[in-house]
């Protein structure tokens, strides 16, 4: 997305963004990242860190993450590439202490207004891309409020869901612009504002369709694992059916299960497994060295309300690693059923892997590649920017 020439009649001309996402260094690299890096290849963009949505624990985790964040509270703005900065929004736990919501609010406009003027930015976006940070929308001398929603927020695990659905609803209501990732979502969003347009995820082809190169080298950790390998990648929390992957590794000893990811959920049943393997957090960029050792890539997900309003970015980076996928059902999953296999039980996600691993060839894996070839990031962000566009047009 290369900037354009100066065009007084263009609404995004002399636009800087203020855009609110989740950790920007958070273990895994979702749609709010990739839009962030596609964004800023156009205008300059500031990214808030804004934590606050799942509520803190006594974990060292959060403790320690809490620590952090207290130690950027005056820290400028830093560069993480061009045209793209990011700041810390320090956020006071204990919501439940009277004022300390007013407290963050304030403290958060505060210092994201501070970041702004640091950065000489003049005409202003914010774009959200989490729902928690909903009272900063039209207080940052922003001319436009978009609202980029990757996920029922309300559903996820070890949250206050009654507070986010709250905020969910409320930014929903105030964006002049919103986006959804799931079309289960849009009647909903719809019901709050008639701006709702349906945005559905990217994926970094050229990255992960390095698995199949052959001078790809398989990540150290996944080496010489049994084979065939069923692999994932991704966060090991709430919506992975635990009970779904120690099926699959009784029923089949002699297969390995490759893990790659944070576990926030209790792990002990299936890490004493002899055949699961929890290789924890791994870079993003060296995913597809780990995804090379698969034979098979899957998303055991349970069937909740999250998962049937999620559209999985794993399932199109699988792909495009050219890896055989089998996943539960869910509508932004059947969307991709001519490359996907479909499990509607346990029983049913085991005879699909056994499925998956036969007969799998050079066309077939080409087929797979290609269902993902043109869903580029760059092309995600300027489809929605054309949407912006035409919302500062129609004011």
């Amino acid at each position: 997305m290369s900037s354009a020439a100066a065009n007084p009649e263009d609404p995004l001309q002399n636009l800087s963004v203020i855009y609110f996402g989740n950790d920007w260094f958070a273990e895994n690299r979702t749609s709010s990242h990739h839009i962030a890096r596609q964004l800023a290849r156009r205008m300059p963009l500031l990214y808030v860190d804004t934590p606050g949505m799942r509520s803190p624990t006594s974990s060292s985790r959060d403790l320690r993450k809490i620590l952090r964040i207290a130690r950027k509270f005056l820290a400028r703005p830093k560069s993480v590439g061009p045209q793209l900065w990011r700041l810390t929004v320090p956020q006071i736990p204990f919501r439940q202490v009277p004022f300390v919501e007013s407290l963050n609010r304030a403290l958060g406009r505060w210092l994201v207004r501070r970041a702004a003027r640091f950065l000489r930015f003049g005409r202003r976006l914010s774009w959200f891309a989490v729902p928690h940070p909903a009272a900063m929308a039209g207080m940052l001398g922003d001319e436009l409020v978009v609202y980029y929603v990757v996920d029922d927020y309300a559903a996820l695990a070890q949250m206050d869901a009654a507070r986010i659905q709250r905020l969910d609803d409320e930014l929903t209501s105030r964006a002049d612009v919103v986006f959804v990732c799931s079309e289960t979502l849009l009647n909903r969003k719809r019901e709050l504002n008639r701006n709702v347009e349906y945005s559905p995820h990217g994926v970094d082809f050229e990255l992960f369709s390095q698995a199949q190169d052959p001078a790809t080298e398989i990540a150290e950790g996944a080496r010489g694992f049994p084979q065939p390998v069923i692999g994932y990648f991704g966060s090991i929390a709430g919506q992975i059916d635990l009970e779904l992957i120690a099926y699959l590794a009784g029923q089949r000893k002699n297969w390995t299960f490759l893990l790659i990811g944070m576990a926030s959920v209790d792990v002990g049943a299936i890490a004493a497994l002899p055949n699961v393997h929890l290789a924890g957090p791994q870079p993003y960029e060296s995913l597809p060295r780990w995804a090379k050792a698969f034979d098979v890539a899957i998303v055991p997900y349970r069937r909740n309300r999250f998962v049937v309003n999620s559209n999985p970015l794993k399932i199109r980076e699988y792909l495009a690693a050219g890896k055989p996928v089998v996943s539960v059902r869910a509508p932004e999953i059947e969307r991709l059923r001519d490359v996907v296999f479909l499990a509607d039980s346990h029983e049913d996600f085991l005879h699909k892997i056994e499925q998956a691993l036969e007969g799998d060839t050079v066309e077939i894996r080409q087929t797979r590649m290609d269902a993902v070839r043109n869903c580029s990031w760059q092309a995600c962000a300027e489809r929605a920017l054309g949407h912006v566009q035409k919302a500062f047009a129609d004011r």
